[in-house]
């Protein structure tokens, strides 16, 4: 049999890229596997600060928003861990992420790989580390005697949703701290502000309704929200929330991925 190369018919490069990594599929569940070693081998407490870490902040918070801010909700610690979960999740997976590409890919100087390998690996590593968060979360709606609805074995959906608008946004911040490296630490701080004008500490009905409106379509805030219902309303999806949230993961995670492997060629010897 005998083949023919026609290099005007080659693949787009989004196309091409999935096809790729879906060869070096084995590379990235070692990477996976070898970001988590690296994370805990380092710690003296291990997988258990991944455990104390969100119960920790929760308490911080508990107190100082519950008591000194004065607003009322019902088990205000199962509802801020269930956003602290979505959040941390989300704002680590992006930043690490970009950070990878831009400090750690050396290796991409050497060997030929996909370039999407890295960032998928930390999304990896991000959905163990959300994994295991939800002990403490169950832990926590056992304490304070928050019922545990069969809702939550719809979780996949929303985090598979979360994951999707989670590697959109990490692929379009690697993409322009390609070229701009400070883009890393203006999207730290952004991540910040961005943090308070998400509805997780506080609930969205203490706000003016003119920036409650605003708000409510904050794509993390849509993202929190699907777990809550889930979580700590014990309610299933709504249908125009999902489709909403859904359609939204669907266009950030495509045209991040349009965007990076784009401009994918001027990688390796950019960093």
């Amino acid at each position: 049999m005998t083949y023919s190369y026609d290099s005007t018919a080659s693949r787009p490069p989004m196309v091409q890229e999935f096809r790729e990594l879906w060869l070096y599929r084995d590379l990235l569940s070692l990477l996976v596997i070898n970001g988590i070693k690296t994370r805990y081998k380092r710690s003296a407490l291990g997988i258990v600060w991944t455990l104390l870490n969100p119960l920790l902040n929760t308490a911080v918070l508990t107190i100082a928003f519950s008591q000194l801010m004065r607003f009322e909700v019902q088990s205000y610690p199962v509802y801020l861990l269930t956003g602290l979960i979505c959040w941390n999740f989300f704002s680590q997976t992006t930043l690490q992420a970009a950070n990878t590409l831009v400090w750690g890919s050396g290796l991409l100087k050497r060997v030929y790989l996909p370039r999407t390998i890295f960032a998928i690996a930390v999304l990896g590593n991000g959905l163990v580390n959300f994994g295991l968060a939800l002990l403490p979360l169950f832990v926590v709606m056992l304490a304070f005697r928050h019922p545990i609805s069969v809702t939550v074995l719809l979780l996949p959906v929303p985090l598979l949703l979360a994951a999707m608008f989670t590697l959109g946004v990490a692929l379009w911040i690697s993409t322009f701290a390609i070229f701009f490296t400070d883009v890393v630490d203006l999207y730290n701080i952004f991540l910040q502000a961005w943090f308070f004008l998400t509805p997780i500490v506080y609930p969205l009905s203490i706000l003016p309704p003119r920036w409650a409106a605003i708000l409510r379509y904050n794509p993390v805030y849509l993202i929190v929200d699907q777990f809550r219902r889930l979580l700590y309303e014990g309610q299933w999806l709504s249908w125009p929330s999902f489709l909403l949230t859904a359609g939204m993961s669907v266009v950030v995670l495509a045209s991040g991925w349009w965007l990076f492997t784009k401009r994918v060629d001027e990688l390796a010897y950019r960093i």
